[in-house]
């Protein structure tokens, strides 16, 4: 991963001197984006476009054929009869990256799916923090918010994991606590700690990272309403504490994340999302350059 960091600083580099590079000139990005996206979708575009490539943008409001009830497999085999170089897809079902793979003949990069993973906005995050803090080993990390249903809280943890020293406290309410699997793939990795309030734990923390409750992962709209607003972040909270650390969030923000925090210093989740254009740029590039 430091390797993609390093690649993500040239290209920032490149592109403070030029809008449009050459990198990927002559090859194609399709996205495939079959469950609603802002900032990812728009940052692999971005990140395509920066590099002087093309970009065939294939969304839900593209996907007569799926309405129609083509499968997933036929719709990939399709995208894929049409010799893109690379494929971006994000999917609703847990796997569908990996059965796309499966199937295509061109790279797959998985954009998220579902409650499952995503594991180029945790690259994102990593690289953030790198940023930030010049370092990742040995960082306390909080991740605050829907750690149940969430995707990226368990992408960050695996992706965490492969640094030393490293510990996280996991802050939600019990019923929204970090998945019994995701503990057992990084138990013997990191230090690891749950906890219900962030109060008990900010003052230890060097990053914090926040998530929105996942209205549409819950089956149960009851559910969802009795937790909603049960895990709030602020400024009159944050000024009780004599140490803050800088504090993250995927986005988009719902109401876990008050936006008067984004005038403080330690706030770095627009910065965050930028910097998704620079991590996904260098991911593409050492991906095509193969």
């Amino acid at each position: 991963m430091d390797y993609l960091f390093y690649e993500a600083e040239k290209i920032r580099e490149e592109l403070d001197k030029k809008k449009i590079l050459d990198h990927c000139k002559d090859q194609v990005m399709v996205t495939v984006f079959l469950e609603p996206s802002t900032r990812t979708r728009l940052s692999f575009q971005f990140a395509m476009t920066r590099l002087g490539g093309l970009v065939i943008d294939f969304g839900l409001e593209q996907a007569a054929s799926i309405v129609k009830g083509e499968s997933f497999d036929d719709t990939i085999r399709m995208v894929d009869g049409y010799k893109p170089d690379i494929i971006v897809l994000r999917h609703r079902e847990p796997g569908s990256a990996r059965r796309a793979a499966e199937i295509a003949s061109a790279p797959v990069i998985n954009a998220g799916d579902g409650w499952n993973e995503h594991p180029t906005q945790a690259l994102l995050d990593l690289y953030t923090i790198w940023r930030e803090l010049r370092r990742i080993d040995g960082i306390n990390l909080g991740i605050m918010g829907d750690l149940k249903y969430g995707r990226t809280p368990s992408s960050l943890s695996y992706a965490i994991s492969r640094y030393d020293d490293v510990k996280i406290y996991y802050v939600a309410p019990k019923e929204l606590q970090i998945r019994k699997e995701v503990l057992e793939k990084i138990d013997k990795l990191v230090e690891w700690k749950m906890v219900e309030k962030v109060e008990e734990v900010i003052e230890e923390l060097d990053v914090l990272y926040v998530t929105r409750l996942q209205k549409e992962r819950f089956s149960n709209p009851s559910e969802y309403e009795r937790l909603k607003g049960s895990y709030n972040l602020t400024v009159n909270l944050l000024k009780k504490f004599k140490k803050i650390p800088i504090i993250m969030h995927p986005l988009p923000r719902v109401d876990e994340l008050s936006q008067d925090i984004d005038c403080l210093p330690q706030a770095k989740y627009f910065i965050q999302a930028e910097n998704g254009v620079y991590i996904r740029a260098a991911l593409i590039r050492s991906i095509l350059s193969k």
